[in-house]
């Protein structure tokens, strides 16, 4: 095996190969259903599509949605507005077919999405869109590519759009096993050359995202703290622990590649945290942090007129009725 294909070497290297950054499978069927269920997990608990009280949009307005994955976010919000043209951008062609077929069999024509690399320039005009959204892209962002991301985002955004990005940081448990699982993690992205934080201790983006949006020239930069709480007993500990279950036995592979343990340790401390996450007196927290502001302009903050805020999920759509078709096939 040559230096260039040594999986130990750090995922931006790999990236140079053209390989994904991504720590998961994006094209594994079961990530795709645990991204579906999680956008609506995040959704739910953040509270609606577009919770923030300054953040609207316009009824035709225009919206980007980076990294979109199967595209759980933007089929919800392309319900709640019939009359504005939405798109999802994902790396993955397989997950860009999955999110357009999903979209098809809801019936939803102002939905689409293509084939694109959020690191990379975006195949778009400047001024585009009304407002930019992406959530929990830590899993695959370079620390170097954040800064040319919310430049093109500033591009893309009209006088007065808005920018808004959820990231979070990895949970708080009593779970021993959960934990050092997280560290492990953390090391191992650090490794990879995909962390900010200093040491690898942490995933690292939620302190310095405020910093960098506003450094990209982003005015009136707000910030909106969120906590779940999934400990046995709470409402949120089944879908959280389901997120988890499937996540990181999809992440092992990453986490032996980089070196931090060998299989054998990685399927022993999985089980071990499986079982502890469904103890009697588990206790756990999964905070995460939304930033958004808005590109400067003459048009800021916009006219309210012809806007919409929304708290909570879309009027006249049940929850049977959104969930139709997130079957994989």
């Amino acid at each position: 095996m040559s230096a260039l294909d040594d999986p130990s070497r750090p995922s931006s290297f790999r990236r140079q190969r053209g390989r994904s950054t991504y720590i998961i499978d994006a094209e594994n069927a079961g990530e795709l259903a645990r991204l579906m269920q999680q956008d609506r997990l995040l959704t739910e608990t953040l509270g609606g599509l577009l919770p923030e009280e300054e953040i609207s949009l316009p009824e035709t307005g225009r919206v980007l949605d980076l990294a979109c994955g199967p595209g759980g976010w933007l089929l919800e919000l392309a319900f709640c507005f019939p009359r504005a043209t939405l798109i999802g951008v994902d790396l993955s062609p397989a997950v860009v077919e999955y999110a357009t077929a999903q979209a098809r069999s809801r019936g939803l024509s102002n939905v689409s999405f293509q084939v694109m690399d959020v690191m990379e320039p975006l195949a778009f005009e400047d001024g585009s869109f009304d407002l930019i959204n992406g959530r929990l892209l830590w899993g695959f962002m370079l620390p170097e590519a954040w800064p040319r991301l919310l430049a093109e985002c500033r591009r893309l955004l009209k006088p007065g759009g808005i920018l808004r990005l959820t990231e979070m940081e990895e949970p708080l448990t009593t779970s021993p096993a959960f934990e050092r699982l997280m560290a492990w993690g953390c090391q191992a992205l650090k490794q990879a050359g995909q962390s900010l934080s200093p040491d690898g201790r942490h995933l690292g983006i939620t302190p310095m995202l405020p910093r960098l949006v506003r450094q990209a020239g982003f005015l009136e930069v707000r910030l909106r703290p969120t906590v779940i709480e999934w400990s046995m007993g709470t409402d949120r500990h089944y879908p959280v622990f389901k997120d988890y279950l499937i996540g990181l036995e999809l992440a092992l592979r990453f986490l032996q590649e980089e070196g931090v343990a060998t299989r054998e340790e990685l399927e022993r401390l999985y089980q071990q945290a499986v079982a502890e996450m469904q103890q009697e007196d588990f206790c756990a927290l999964w905070p995460l942090l939304t930033v958004w502001g808005c590109a400067p302009g003459p048009g800021r903050p916009g006219d309210q007129s012809q806007r919409r805020t929304l708290t909570a999920s879309c009027p006249g759509h049940s929850s049977q009725e959104r969930e139709a078709g997130d079957q994989w096939p």
